[in-house]
């Protein structure tokens, strides 16, 4: 099968996978993935979603780990916002896999929690909505244009508990301390690749992967820093490379952390990739899923 990944990349998963995996890996870039949303419980029920989409003729599934994820089967992107429900926030666009990280970070009422990578916001308001608006979240974004774009999706989802911090999350006081930590770490995107992009050989490079390793080091680290002991935090990537993935997480003291194996109910459904650590969970890229990398991490 001809595909435009660029040569390195496809080495590199035959040598992480062997032949076979790398194949189903390839094949998954190539499939146009579904629209899937989220109903953004502020604001709505998943009830209430079902009947505005039966209303409009909009034919969807559910998913078994998730009552607010739909999987749309009839309409695409550009139809969907649309919708008055997408127009006030009632329902955020939002891929299947990025949903899993909030999830699995499983957020409690009454904590101080942070969200270290936070734009364009579809974790940090996921995690509003699983506390009820009732938690303290911090969300850093470095970039102006994306700590505006949160900004704008954390008002039109209502998401009344978050704070923007405009800043590098890897230069946080070391004074301040979470109960729990969402690392959504900037990474080489190589779960979500685009192979009709023309420009991907170009903007897919070695360089890109070395440049997330070294960011995705600083960031963890500085997150188990400003983690409280005995607490849990979720590191995650779209990246499908171990050296963004478990790499990453083996460059830590092993007598500070341990790693929480992840539990949730629907979870055997998912497209999964093997892991060189236990406990964590590596999605296959395929046309419902992208490519995605969780682990959960508890603070010694």
């Amino acid at each position: 099968m001809e595909t435009k990944i660029p040569q390195f990349l496809k080495e590199k998963l035959e040598n992480q996978y062997g032949e076979d995996l790398a194949k189903s890996i390839l094949e998954g870039y190539e499939k146009t993935r579904k629209v899937t949303l989220r109903v953004n419980t502020i604001k709505s029920s998943a009830g209430k979603i079902e009947e505005e989409l039966q209303n409009h003729k909009i034919e969807y599934e559910t998913v078994e780990w998730s009552k607010e994820a739909f999987i749309i089967k009839n309409k695409r992107g550009k139809e969907i916002e649309e919708l008055e429900i997408y127009k006030n926030g009632e329902i955020y666009l939002q891929s299947l896999s990025s949903m899993l990280p909030p999830i699995v970070l499983e957020p409690k009422e009454g904590t101080d929690i942070l969200d270290m990578a936070a734009a364009p916001g579809g974790k940090t308001t996921q995690i509003a909505a699983l506390v009820n608006n009732k938690a303290s979240i911090t969300a850093c974004e470095l970039n102006n244009i994306r700590a505006q774009r949160l900004k704008y999706n954390i008002e039109k989802q209502g998401a009344t508990c978050v704070y923007v911090m405009q800043t590098d999350a890897r230069k946080i006081n070391d004074f301040f301390s979470f109960d729990q930590i969402l690392l959504d770490a900037p990474c080489s995107g190589s779960g979500t690749l685009n192979v009709n992009d023309a420009n991907l050989n170009k903007t897919f490079t070695e360089k890109l992967v070395q440049k997330s390793v070294k960011s995705q080091k600083e960031l963890l680290k500085k997150a188990l820093k400003v983690l409280k002991s005995g607490q849990e935090m979720v590191y995650s990537t779209c990246s499908i490379l171990q050296e963004e993935n478990e790499c990453i997480i083996n460059t830590l003291n092993n007598k500070e952390y341990e790693i929480v194996p992840i539990q949730f109910g629907g979870m055997e459904q998912l497209p999964v990739l093997p892991t060189k650590i236990k406990g964590t969970l590596c999605v296959m890229p395929n046309n419902l899923y992208e490519g995605f990398f969780i682990a959960k991490i508890r603070k010694k």
